[in-house]
């Protein structure tokens, strides 16, 4: 037998779980994924903590407590989602000493609605830095125009960043920009930055459900704009991370911002439910997976070593057969900017539903 999560460790990709909940806390899960599938790192998002919050009675007794204090909705969702953050990243947090800072780290995210704001992003995202309190805490932000001025203030404040939701090589560019302005001006402003850390992720899976719709059944490019899309932003990873610009931080101890897969669950059951694993592997990349793919990895992935570096080529000659058949790149990311945010957002109002729903009933 093959220990293919393991193997996928080998490689240099770091084996992140795509969920979090009081229910896989309580129960010790998470603990048991740690220690026997490899897995150094978590990401939440509202969709998530909507779930969590939704199943089950593990957040009763919180719950009650916080409608007896009559806190007002924002500090109870505050109050229910930081303290699985915080448990988290006390699980985690072996793994994180052990990899000097670079994996055992939780992700949780600043309110979507404040996409379009920077100064409230960095406020919330300072907030939040301080209500977990734990150092392997990443705060999550979105990758759209008004973000990326708040990734590199926050950066500068000395907090780690997740930057999500990323779609296209040129908005990935812009994050990289903005994280290597975020750690030289935490370090002008006397933070250590040997202990800021980053990852960008870029989403995968969304880019072929939008594309192979717009190929229509049968055309011979679906299912290959995402993977190419992908080890295309690692191209530009090696390049952006081979600069002079960088190398002089690096000197000063920083970490590089590592590119994660993010939206890595096959959608289309035509294709192999473990793609967006087995194709994606490179040094120095992190995979975030929901439980079905990193369990369908663990029984029947196979790993084959790096299946990106040197790929270029044949990742941009998907590109531009993409555009020879009429898909308007641009266009497509444009979409799955806008429609990303406004999912976050729906949740995240579902979210708030929920929690609201929840202190009605457990008031006396």
């Amino acid at each position: 037998m093959t220990d293919a999560l393991a193997d996928l460790s080998a490689a240099g990709v770091a084996v992140w779980l795509d969920d979090l909940s009081r229910e896989r806390l309580r129960s010790g899960n998470l603990a048991d994924l740690v220690s026997t599938q490899h897995v150094v790192g978590v990401t939440t998002n509202p969709s998530i903590f909507q779930k969590a919050l939704s199943d089950g009675a593990a957040y009763d007794s919180q719950v009650k407590d916080l409608a007896l204090r009559g806190v007002d909705l924002g500090e109870a969702v505050r109050a229910l989602t930081t303290y699985d953050v915080r448990w988290a990243c006390d699980v985690l947090k072996l793994r994180y000493d052990a990899s000097d800072g670079v994996d055992g780290r939780v992700s949780i995210e600043v309110d979507p609605r404040l996409a379009a704001d920077t100064d409230r992003t960095v406020a919330e995202a300072e907030a939040l830095w301080w209500l977990v309190d734990r150092e392997n805490l990443y705060i999550k932000i979105p990758a759209t125009l008004d973000g990326l001025p708040a990734i590199t203030e926050v950066l500068a404040h000395g907090i780690s960043v997740n930057v999500t939701l990323i779609f296209s090589i040129a908005r990935y560019r812009a994050v990289m920009d903005a994280f290597l302005a975020g750690l030289e001006q935490a370090h002008a402003g006397g933070h250590d930055i040997t202990k800021l850390a980053s990852v960008a992720s870029f989403f995968v899976s969304r880019v072929d459900t939008e594309i192979d719709k717009r190929l229509g059944d049968g055309h011979e490019l679906r299912g290959k704009a995402a993977v190419a899309n992908a080890r295309l932003a690692y191209q530009a990873y090696e390049e952006v991370f081979g600069s002079e610009r960088w190398k002089a931080l690096e000197a000063l101890g920083a970490k590089p911002q590592r590119p994660l897969w993010a939206s890595t669950g096959v959608k289309d059951p035509a294709y192999s439910d473990t793609m967006y694993v087995t194709e994606l592997v490179a040094p120095g990349t992190v995979n975030t997976m929901p439980e079905a793919t990193l369990k369908a990895v663990a029984d029947h992935g196979t790993i084959t070593g790096d299946t990106i570096t040197g790929s270029y080529a044949e990742a941009q000659q998907v590109f531009d057969d993409l555009k020879a058949a009429g898909i308007d790149l641009d266009d497509v990311t444009d979409l799955l900017e806008k429609e990303g945010v406004e999912k976050f957002e729906a949740s995240w109002s579902e979210l708030l539903e929920s929690v609201t729903d929840q202190l009605a009933k457990a008031r006396p």
